[in-house]
């Protein structure tokens, strides 16, 4: 069975010192829960800090984003082996990095590749916009975005990928896609990694579900056979929604 995964990204909010403050906090509430694996994926700047305080806890530390290059002149990128000091989980393609940032499937290729050679895990964000979803192209847009994506990722590396289905319009709106149409989804997902790396892989690749997910509509999602967490965003940055959660995917998952 899967180990569920809920992973709290935190965008670009909290200083240092309300870093401190929040890891301190949650992490006292996190740690008592068992069977689930939790990461907190704070801003570049409060990486050191939140690493300082998580040590010890079995609460995984991530980053947001970060370049395909080892080192050189890209004023104010991150490249992979600086994180590496720091943490073992790293956001890819996250729908925002697509629109304001204009990464591509190609760029996020880049950036998987090289999560492989540093040895971190990549928690590898697809979805499609409102026009998409309207115009029925959810499954080609989310499978081209896997398929480019994961591309030239070795089975023995895949099996240690997450995928996050983010379905552009349910991001920061509270309107989350249905339990039953994220459940579709993911399960396409799951065909197109069968197809790509062989069914066992396939069957080991954790798929979270990202998009307004709160406390109260967690367990709903949880309950799908193909949805092994989620990728929270704003609710990440309240102590008891985001342990609450955590808690729903234990329970969910009969871990």
């Amino acid at each position: 069975m899967r180990k569920p995964l809920v992973a709290g990204n935190w965008k670009m909010n909290k200083t240092i010192a309300e870093t401190r403050d929040l890891v301190f906090t949650m992490s006292m509430k996190l740690r008592k829960i068992e069977g689930v694996e939790k990461v907190i994926c704070p801003p570049f700047v409060s990486l050191m800090a939140a690493s300082a305080l998580l040590e010890g806890s079995g609460i995984g530390l991530g980053a947001q984003n970060m370049h395909w290059e080892e080192k050189g002149a890209f004023t104010g990128e991150v490249a992979p082996g600086m994180l590496k000091e720091l943490c073992s989980y790293v956001i890819l393609g996250h729908s925002e990095r697509r629109t304001y940032f204009g990464e591509t499937d190609e760029t996020v290729n880049k950036k998987v590749l090289a999560a492989q050679k540093a040895g971190l895990t990549p928690i590898v964000c697809v979805g499609e916009t409102l026009a998409q979803y309207e115009a029925g192209q959810t499954s080609d847009v989310v499978s081209t975005q896997t398929r480019a994506g994961l591309q030239g990722a070795t089975s023995d590396f895949a099996s240690k990928i997450v995928v996050a289905y983010e379905p552009v319009w349910a991001i920061g709106t509270g309107k989350a896609s249905s339990a039953e149409n994220a459940q579709a989804v993911h399960a396409g997902i799951r065909q197109v990694l069968s197809e790509m790396f062989g069914k066992e892989t396939a069957q080991a690749i954790r798929i979270l579900y990202g998009g307004s997910v709160t406390a109260s509509n967690a367990a709903e999602f949880f309950s799908q056979a193909d949805i092994d967490g989620a990728l929270v965003g704003g609710a990440s940055l309240k102590v008891d929604d985001f342990v609450g959660i955590v808690s729903q995917s234990k329970v969910a998952k009969g871990e």
